[in-house]
């Protein structure tokens, strides 16, 4: 863990302008899942190292008292950032779990017993300080949060989402650990999230790291990532986490 707070690159002093940024590239550390279920898990540790504030003795028992299963929603992560004493902002699409995804493949076999559960934290969020907010985010929106120094843990389709730099793709029906054999069929919807670290206008690119690797940060276009996050299936999750929390 770095005992100064992780180095800010952008085009422009950030007291120049309010708008965002020509470049942002964040030093967000890459931390790589362990399962094909825990990205969420893995994102939320690359933010807590960020902040300065992981503990992995504390993040196991936080894991535990928040009952945190292989099943993990985005409000999952929210609560998971409350609990930490993280400012943070969820916007979503629909405010519980759309019905309509009971018949898709990647949500078909927790949506039963995770409806109930999943609608019982929405609706306690206000009670238990988890910011939940029914909202349109715009690109323009995520580009003034990362020129201020913040980072999102954002939902995407995997199948949807390509990396630029990588060279060869990671399988997107799952992401398992090395010696691992994956059993799954290609779905039209992989729910995986990403944390956004940056973007460069010039070249029309956002940057992220994706927890499925341990040793890069990755880069799409712009076009490529809103249709990934836009994608049915991810509710346009996007949870807002703040530096100055």
């Amino acid at each position: 863990m770095v005992d100064q707070p992780p180095a800010l690159h952008t085009g422009r002093p950030r007291w120049s302008s309010p708008l965002p940024a020509d470049y942002v590239q964040l030093q967000v550390p890459v931390l790589q899942q362990l399962y094909h279920w825990d990205c969420g898990l893995a994102c939320s540790r690359m933010v807590l190292q960020y902040l300065n504030r992981l503990n992995d003795e504390e993040f196991q028992k936080a894991i535990r008292d928040l009952r945190l299963t292989k099943s993990i929603w985005t409000i999952d992560l929210a609560y998971l950032m409350r609990h930490f004493g993280v400012k943070h902002r969820f916007c979503t699409q629909t405010l519980g779990v759309d019905k309509g995804y009971k018949n898709q493949s990647f949500y078909r076999k927790h949506f039963d017993t995770e409806e109930n559960r999943v609608n019982q934290l929405f609706a306690q969020a206000k009670a238990s300080k988890v910011l939940v907010e029914k909202c349109t985010v715009t690109m323009q929106d995520i580009q003034e949060h990362l020129s201020q120094g913040h980072i999102a843990i954002v939902l995407v389709n995997a199948v949807l989402l390509l990396c630029e730099l990588c060279s060869s793709p990671v399988k997107y029906c799952c992401f398992l650990p090395i010696g691992q054999k994956c059993f799954c069929r290609n779905p039209d919807y992989q729910g995986h999230f990403i944390v956004l670290c940056g973007y460069n206008k010039a070249s029309g690119s956002v940057y992220y790291n994706n927890p499925a690797y341990a040793d890069r940060t990755c880069s799409t276009s712009i076009s490529n990532f809103e249709e990934a996050r836009t994608s049915y299936g991810t509710d346009e999750d996007i949870l807002f986490i703040y530096t100055d929390s």
